[in-house]
């Protein structure tokens, strides 16, 4: 039997005051942030956050976001954001979800694009290097 890989990561936030406007719900801008915690924490898990990707030489920008508000959080709410990697070979592709952690109603959807770019010579690469299936344990394409 083949054991599907888990790529995915999730993180439980309580929405701060500080992330609310006047009528106590969240900023639009605060989901962005919401989501790169949820990233860094599927980074942590293959063992190739930001520092690691430093290391093996490559940066890797966010190049596009997108985001679906389907109803807003508010403040002291816990909230549950899942991070998915759903592709790989040519960039990182992450989908996200965000869901009120009591109901499990969803509240938010969206994506992010990262490609890797060469630190020395400040290339684009056209495909993910090498380390990256290494650090995910599969072959490359």
């Amino acid at each position: 039997m083949i054991q599907k890989k888990d790529f995915s990561a999730e993180a439980i936030i309580e929405i701060p005051f500080h992330d609310v406007d006047a009528a106590e719900i969240v900023w639009h801008g605060h989901y962005v942030k919401y989501f790169e915690i949820a990233r860094c924490k599927l980074l942590d898990k293959i063992d190739y956050n930001y520092p690691q990707m430093k290391v093996s030489g490559y940066f890797w920008p966010i190049i596009d976001i997108n985001l679906r508000y389907i109803q807003p959080a508010i403040f002291s709410q816990q909230i549950c954001v899942r991070a998915d990697l759903v592709e790989w070979e040519h960039r990182l592709k992450i989908k996200y979800r965000i869901t009120d952690v009591e109901t499990g109603q969803r509240l938010t959807k969206g994506t992010s694009v990262q490609v890797a770019v060469e630190i020395k010579s400040g290339e684009m690469l056209l495909a993910s290097p090498g380390v990256l299936y290494q650090k995910l344990g599969v072959s490359e394409v």
